[in-house]
């Protein structure tokens, strides 16, 4: 018998990020695109790890991630009063069912 105690599993959570990418070359935004925001929703036992997840994957898409904001996970906005559409959740689910970071909306920026 192992005599270790058990380790309580740590419970994967979706977070909603905000990141605002920079201009490199092949990441896909329009030619006169100055950067990009994003809106993403990634799992993670954290809020770090989901930022660090993030930014890992957009680093191997081909692009430049400059600052990531995070506004917490599905009962934290809930709690706020942000009023979450049923696209969202089901974003936000995907994207914990497949322990993914799910790009929802790009916005590019323009001088």
């Amino acid at each position: 018998m192992n005599d270790k105690p058990m380790k309580p599993r740590s419970r994967q959570q979706v977070y909603t990020l905000l990141v605002e990418i920079g201009r490199k070359e092949g990441d896909g935004l329009p030619a006169k695109a100055t950067g990009a925001a994003l809106m993403v929703y990634a799992s993670g036992v954290s809020e770090e790890e989901a930022v660090r997840e993030t930014v890992a994957v957009l680093k191997q898409a081909d692009t430049a991630p400059l600052d990531v904001s995070g506004y917490g996970t599905l009962e934290e906005r809930e709690a706020e009063g942000h009023d979450i559409s049923d696209e969202e959740r089901a974003l936000m689910q995907r994207a914990l069912d497949e322990n993914a970071v799910i790009v929802a909306q790009v916005t590019p920026f323009y001088d």
